[in-house]
């Protein structure tokens, strides 16, 4: 397929983009300074900023057949990017006509109620933004969306399991992540789901097909 993704240039988007690449697609990397991206037969940086018009970004999907949304402004700019530039996005995924979009968010994002003693206070405004911007690709758009929520990210080598949906936080592996967001492409029981994933005991694959 060809692929697009948004946010080409952060951590999990560059091992996201390895994954994709090693299942055979090709990917359209998404990024405000596309120089940054490695380029490759199978990898074309594109252009893409979230502080962009809808029509603009639009523009950029075009030859795209699904989206992954994994940007983020590590707290530098919560409400242009990572609330207000994932709305964006998401209407402009659709005037593309592309029906398959794929979220990273954070654990409990739409449960704000266990923010509190959780760990998860320090993160209160990026969990804000991430409270939004899922609830609007749910309610608001006719996206087959995925949202997928891990828990605290690790820059550390793929231990190849995970636990999804397990009901606990838990720390993740950002190669872990990406594989399961890889996976998630094609899964036909992801489809209008929000999937919860920690580090675990199952292999991806498994853990995957018993969604």
């Amino acid at each position: 397929m060809n692929i697009f993704v948004i946010g080409s240039t952060g951590r999990v988007a560059q091992e996201l983009i390895k994954a994709l690449v090693e299942d055979g697609h090709q990917v359209f990397a998404g990024a405000r300074q596309p120089e940054k991206v490695v380029e490759s037969e199978q990898v074309t940086p594109v252009k893409f900023d979230l502080h962009w018009d809808v029509p603009e970004m639009a523009q950029a999907l075009k030859n795209a057949e699904a989206v992954y949304y994994v940007a983020g402004s590590r707290g530098k700019d919560l409400l242009q990017t990572d609330l207000f530039g994932a709305k964006k996005a998401m209407e402009a995924t659709e005037q593309a006509g592309i029906g398959r979009y794929i979220q990273l968010s954070s654990a409990n994002s739409m449960q704000p109620e266990t923010w509190k003693g959780s760990g998860l206070e320090a993160l209160m405004d990026y969990n804000i933004a991430k409270l939004f911007a899922d609830h609007w690709l749910i309610d608001h758009t006719d996206l087959e969306y995925t949202i997928l929520q891990p828990g605290s990210l690790e820059e550390a080598p793929a231990t190849g399991k995970v636990a999804l949906n397990s009901g606990e936080l838990g720390k993740n592996t950002i190669p872990d992540v990406a594989k399961v967001l890889a996976g998630l492409l094609t899964n036909e029981a992801a489809k209008k789901q929000v999937v919860a994933m920690r580090n675990g005991d199952e292999e991806i694959s498994a853990a995957l097909n018993s969604l």
